[in-house]
């Protein structure tokens, strides 16, 4: 089991590192902090929002408070799997095949507009994703550890798209959208000498072998029974909810767990209860949700539909009650 101190150590670098991403991406503190949940979870992130919001931003300074290796890959119909994961090339000078690395191999992958890319290309990436290896030409090459992909499509233009099926989507363990700023915050934004927006400028405060310590620690962050059979009865309660074709899978209830053990870390706990179940649901579990034909004609959500389940699904009390 992970001590209390090992927490505490945990809930400093996520402020720390909270604090070095908000220093370019004002006032989303909250999309910042889901990021870094899937980060230290060993998943990745989709985000759904029209150009302009900071996505890229969000990337890149998520890769300088790590101290690691980002790369964007702008997806287009004509990109090609190689152009994702490399390919091997011949080398005059030694007469050899080598192999060339593409841009996953980097801590921190943006793939923009990954809904503009042919299913061939989408599916080399998400394989590497899942994988964590490129296999090329029968050899096996490991993407470095942290790998986290922040993939992001509008959800607006759908000219020339080609949409993720359910099961792909079922590989991104968190979606979210940046969204727009405050009043307050695009002010900060627009005013001359603004800091944000300036990726130079982000501290880099840990490293990614200390993200990696911390993430195969923080799996051994104490869920008790009761919160696992809550987590199984939301489950089963999107399986029987009529205004759904799909509920939740087993991967998805899985990932739920193991996102709430990071949650509750970076809280300051070294248990998870029930309400990081609440908080981290709709992020983890909505985009895995496929709503009836009737439900979509009737402008049904599935971010409602588990909304509804939450509210139905008795919640664990602590023993002493």
């Amino acid at each position: 089991m992970i001590d209390t101190g090992e927490v505490s150590a945990f809930r400093d670098l996520h402020t720390r590192l909270g604090d070095a991403v908000e220093s370019a991406v004002r006032g989303k503190r909250d999309v910042i902090d889901l990021v870094l949940v899937a980060m230290f979870a060993g998943g990745h992130v989709l985000l759904e929002d029209v150009p302009g919001t900071g996505k890229t931003t969000l990337a890149r300074a998520v890769a300088g408070a790590l101290g690691g290796l980002s790369r964007r890959v702008q997806f287009t119909p004509d990109l090609l799997p190689s152009d994702v994961t490399g390919t091997s090339v011949y080398d005059p000078q030694t007469g050899q095949i080598r192999f060339r690395p593409g841009p996953v191999f980097a801590n921190i992958v943006l793939a923009d507009e990954i809904n503009r890319a042919a299913a061939k290309t989408q599916s080399a990436l998400l394989e590497v994703m899942e994988e964590r290896t490129v296999t090329i030409d029968g050899v096996g090459h490991a993407v470095p550890d942290p790998f986290l992909v922040v993939a992001t499509q509008n959800p607006i233009d759908l000219d020339g798209t080609y949409r993720l099926p359910e099961a792909q989507l079922d590989r991104f363990m968190l979606r979210t959208s940046i969204g727009y700023p405050s009043l307050d915050d695009e002010l900060d934004v627009l005013r001359p000498g603004s800091g944000a927006g300036r990726i130079a400028d982000v501290r880099t405060v840990t490293s990614p072998r200390e993200v990696s310590a911390f993430s195969g620690r923080l799996s051994l962050l104490h869920v008790a029974d009761p919160i696992l059979h809550y987590i199984s009865a939301l489950g089963s309660g999107t399986r029987s909810d009529e205004r759904l074709r799909l509920g939740t899978s087993t991967r998805g209830l899985r990932t739920l767990v193991r996102c709430a053990q990071v949650y509750a870390a970076s809280k300051g706990r070294h248990f998870v209860v029930p309400q990081d179940v609440q908080d981290i649901a709709d992020p983890v579990l909505a985009h895995r949700l496929v709503l009836t034909r009737e439900s979509v004609l009737a402008g049904v959500t599935t971010s409602e539909v588990l909304a509804d389940v939450l509210s139905r699904v008795p919640v664990p009390k602590p023993a002493s009650q």
